[in-house]
């Protein structure tokens, strides 16, 4: 048996009542890197807990992929993909672009997904063949836009600083050639890319957990979403996200430096 919208539905709602209590309360924050910074908070552990919880009552023949706590089950044919709050950072300053990230995978292969944004209230979810919104606006199928080319298009990206050495300087041959870019958005901007709102998305040293969710998003919206060497995303890594597949080649061009 696979799951349905509504229990993707339960599991975000079950995240919710865990994040959104929390949000913009000056809750403690606990640093995972030795070097440098990682936060992460309460929140994201209580909100995998609960995400856990309900996948282990209803499909316990699942294996499940979590930031936050002990993975299980990887060599199942069916897995989910959990990242309680994607953007941390934004959570802790108050921004209101973190997600939750609920993705699903059968033998490999990301089919289904689920973005929520508790706080405005909107809900992002690729149920197999097509994505959907849901939320202020009302509820409707999205579809991602073609600009054209890459001189046309609305760049994104968590923040230039994600990229160094050589990374960065492909990153920047991007930035300079796109109409408009902006920074730190993390999953939402994937979720206004398959909307059809901005065009492209670029990323270094993403985690499984980081992009799961949001792949059968963008595809099913139409988009292309791949490694910056052109492969699967499943895994992670340096990724790239574009609305059509014009400005995915002339991206992914700049960035194998060809």
């Amino acid at each position: 048996m696979l799951p349905d919208r509504s229990f993707f539905d339960s599991l975000a709602e079950a995240a919710k009542a865990e994040t959104l209590p929390r949000f913009r309360t000056g809750l403690s924050v606990v640093n995972k890197l030795a070097s440098g910074f990682d936060p992460v908070t309460e929140g994201d552990r209580a909100a995998e807990t609960a995400i856990r919880a309900l996948i282990e009552q209803s499909f316990p023949e699942h294996g499940i992929l979590g930031e936050e706590h002990e993975n299980v089950g990887l060599d199942r044919d069916h897995i989910w993909v959990i990242d309680p709050i994607d953007g941390t950072r934004a959570f802790i300053s108050g921004l209101p672009v973190w997600g939750t990230l609920i993705g699903f995978q059968s033998n490999g292969r990301a089919t289904m997904g689920m973005m929520d944004q508790p706080f405005t209230g909107e809900r992002y979810f690729a149920d197999g063949e097509r994505s959907w919104y849901r939320g202020p606006d009302g509820e409707h199928q999205i579809q991602v836009r073609d600009c054209g080319s890459l001189s046309d298009a609305i760049l994104f990206t968590t923040s230039p600083h994600i990229f160094t050495g050589e990374e960065a300087k492909r990153y920047r041959s991007i930035e300079e050639q796109v109409r408009l870019f902006r920074y730190g958005c993390d999953c939402y901007a994937y979720a206004l890319l398959a909307s059809g709102h901005v065009d492209l998305v670029v990323e270094s040293s993403l985690k499984p957990y980081d992009i799961g969710a949001l792949i059968p998003i963008i595809e099913q919206a139409g988009g292309v979403v791949t490694t910056w060497d052109g492969g699967r995303p499943e895994p992670g890594g340096n990724i790239v996200a574009a609305g059509s597949r014009a400005v995915h080649a002339q991206a992914l061009a700049l960035l194998l430096g060809v």
